[in-house]
């Protein structure tokens, strides 16, 4: 193995389970062959008390255990593999070391902006968060008052940028996050990811996004971020996360065949050269809603594949390595950011047809004390209600609807599916109708043609084109509303159908009330009454996190006459 931590570590332990005889060695290049990575953030932020409590194995423990030889400070540089050896290096020492079986795990190198600031390798305050060494010397920058740091720049607003920013805030430091994209968590939603941001800027972060670190310069006692927008940043702490890229050069010399730096693998995990297999972060994988390639750095699918590969070299007929759905989740302060399957960008980009719903639900019955509103988006394709996607935000039950949808996305279930499942009910827990089976009942009626949607980024559509109908009450109405809407309540519309018509003139009507809920009622009385209409999805609380900062722009209060 070339590599441990996740994939290789996986696949030693595994090969040493299913053959006793084996002489099975761990190459790692680092200090820690088996450490928990997803922990850093909490170590760097106190939760996670010291370093010890990361550390997963050792390599006495996995030689008593497992029987395996673990050398670290062993760095592989290239494979000859005609001879079927890795050459390697230890110290000042290199040697070449024959293998039979050879499995590439060697993760990935993190993305470094340009700067003189980074150059410096004894510079202590510009670090990545992928080691536990990182972690020390950031977290001894962090709490040490001889250090004088109180400011710190987190470059990149990934899940590892949002972990860190909240634990260097929870430091007391004040904390600058930046991000090219325009949104925090750019796989998330934007309608949820402003949410996302939102929390952050409740915890005292500053929140830059649609701006680029141009380039860190290094200062006597600070450094500098510059950034695209012209702004200097000085800094105490520069932690940088803005990607990684898999760490694959060695074996593309030797021949192992790559794509955009990521290793091919076939269904097995088998390289191109013989007797040379791959997992985890340096792999390419296919994604298994959009067929997509491109590598998923997420220990659960490397841990998989790790096991997997050691059941293919030993058994021809093992079984496959799943495509991932990268299925992931997030804490930011008091939310849980999660999301499964595919995005809209990513459906776009593979030119799939899909509808989208919006739920708003409480995780358990409202009317027990501590029902707090959840955000759940779904994608699905319209015409056969095949589930390709899922996200979701809010303070309590995130993680269970999502691990519920990306099982069902592995089975093959429809998204109408999901109002069949049965799933846990008591009030304190859930409800008769848990935003997963609301997914799917809203799913059939657009599937079978009850429900006809407008999305929030057809705004333009729905005030320039079409009627605005509002069908909350007027109280909530005169609370804030859509410029140019006409407030008709829900209870009123059967009286008051005429008066709609001739608004309407012909035109659609778009129907909007607070969550989607109100607005579909109003579209069956209107459907039924021979107009043409839509309904906005998730009503006004999605527009609203759609909307973001302008929102004040677009959203009136006060009752318009």
């Amino acid at each position: 193995m070339v590599g441990g931590v996740a994939g290789g570590m996986a696949a030693a332990a595994r090969l040493r389970r299913l053959d006793e005889s084996a002489r099975v060695t761990v190459l790692e290049r680092g200090r820690h062959v088996s450490f928990a990575g997803c922990g850093l953030p909490y170590y760097l932020g106190g939760e996670v008390p010291d370093q010890e409590s990361l550390l997963l194995h050792t390599p006495e423990s996995l030689e008593a255990a497992l029987a395996l030889d673990v050398r670290v400070g062993h760095e592989v540089l290239g494979l000859n593999p005609e001879d079927q050896t890795a050459r390697v290096r230890a110290g000042a020492q290199e040697f070449d070391l024959p293998y039979d079986e050879l499995i590439l795990a060697p993760g990935a190198t993190p993305i470094l902006p340009p700067g003189d600031g980074l150059k410096n390798p004894r510079n202590p305050r510009v670090r990545a968060l992928r080691t536990i060494e990182d972690a020390a010397v950031l977290r001894a920058l962090a709490q040490g008052a001889a250090s004088g740091a109180n400011r710190a720049v987190v470059l990149g607003a990934g899940f590892i940028g949002l972990e860190a920013a909240e634990a260097l805030r929870s430091r007391g430091l004040n904390v600058t996050l930046v991000e090219l994209a325009n949104q925090v968590l750019p796989p998330l939603e934007p309608e949820l990811a402003w949410l996302v941001g939102d929390e952050l800027r409740r915890l005292g972060v500053d929140v830059r996004t649609g701006v680029k670190a141009e380039k860190v310069s290094d200062a006597v006692r600070h450094s500098a971020v510059h950034l695209s927008s012209g702004e200097v940043v000085d800094a105490d702490m520069v932690l940088l996360s803005v990607g990684a890229k898999p760490d694959t050069a060695p074996f593309e010399a030797a021949g192992v065949v790559s794509e955009r730096g990521a290793i091919l693998v076939d269904h097995h995990g088998r390289t191109n050269l013989p007797h040379v297999w791959a997992v985890g972060d340096a792999t390419l994988s296919t994604d298994a809603v959009t067929g997509t390639r491109k590598p998923v750095a997420l220990a659960g699918p490397a841990v998989r594949a790790g096991r997997l590969v050691a059941d293919a070299i030993g058994a021809p007929g093992a079984r496959a390595i799943p495509r991932p759905l990268g299925t992931a989740i997030v804490r930011v302060g008091g939310l849980t950011a999660a999301m499964t399957g595919a995005n809209r960008a990513a459906l776009r980009a593979a030119g799939r047809e899909f509808a989208t719903v919006h739920v708003h639900a409480a995780q358990h019955v409202e009317w027990l004390p501590g029902a707090q509103r959840l955000h759940l988006v779904a994608h699905f394709d319209p015409a056969t209600g095949a589930l390709l996607g899922a996200q979701a935000v809010g303070p309590v039950g995130v993680d269970k609807r999502i691990d519920v949808i990306a099982t069902a996305i592995r089975a093959g279930m429809t998204a109408p599916d999901l109002m069949d499942l049965d799933l846990c009910y008591s009030p304190p827990y859930g409800a008769p109708r848990d935003p997963v089976t609301m997914v799917g009942l809203v799913a059939d009626n657009v599937v079978t043609g009850q429900t006809r949607l407008w999305q929030s980024d057809e705004l333009d559509w729905a005030t320039n084109q079409a009627l605005l109908l509002d069908v909350r009450s007027p109280d909530e109405f005169a609370a804030g509303h859509l410029a140019g809407a006409v407030n008709v309540p829900h209870t009123a519309l059967r009286g008051r159908l005429a008066e709609v018509r001739e608004l309407a003139g012909g035109r659609q009507i778009a129907v909007l009330c607070e969550s989607g809920v109100r607005s579909y009622t109003a579209h069956r009385i209107l459907t039924a009454a021979g107009l043409e209409s839509r309904t906005l999805s998730g009503g006004m609380a999605t527009l609203r996190a759609w909307l973001g900062d302008s929102v004040s722009d677009l959203v009136n209060c006060g009752a318009e006459p």
